[in-house]
């Protein structure tokens, strides 16, 4: 069985809009970019607080309760106050258009 779930379709995720999703229990947050989707925790490892909430510019969230900004390719932060990356998972597109299913596995990071 594939660890990868159907989260949305492409259509569904609106560029440089974040998506909250919750798939086996863990918040994630869908991210439609520079031409990619990304998958990234969706709880900020500084506050605790949602980041799907926050804005993308290029390939980072910021989060919007003190600003601290995490790429979303690797979780990374790239300022303070958080000094922990948050997980990031891998996302798979299956078919084209607008109608493309996004599918992420939460059971392993990327």
């Amino acid at each position: 069985m594939s660890a990868y779930v159907k989260v949305a379709s492409l259509g569904e995720l609106e560029e440089d809009t974040p998506k909250r999703v919750e798939i086996d229990g863990v918040p994630v947050s869908l991210v439609h970019t520079e031409g990619e989707v990304f998958a990234i925790n969706d709880i900020c490892s500084h506050a605790n607080v949602s980041l799907s909430e926050g804005e993308v510019e290029g390939c980072a969230i910021e989060c919007w309760l003190h600003g601290s900004s995490f790429d979303l390719r690797t979780g990374k932060p790239s300022g303070l106050p958080a000094t922990r990356p948050v997980p990031v998972y891998p996302v798979k597109i299956e078919g084209d258009g607008p109608d493309a299913a996004v599918y992420v596995s939460v059971t392993q990071e990327s």
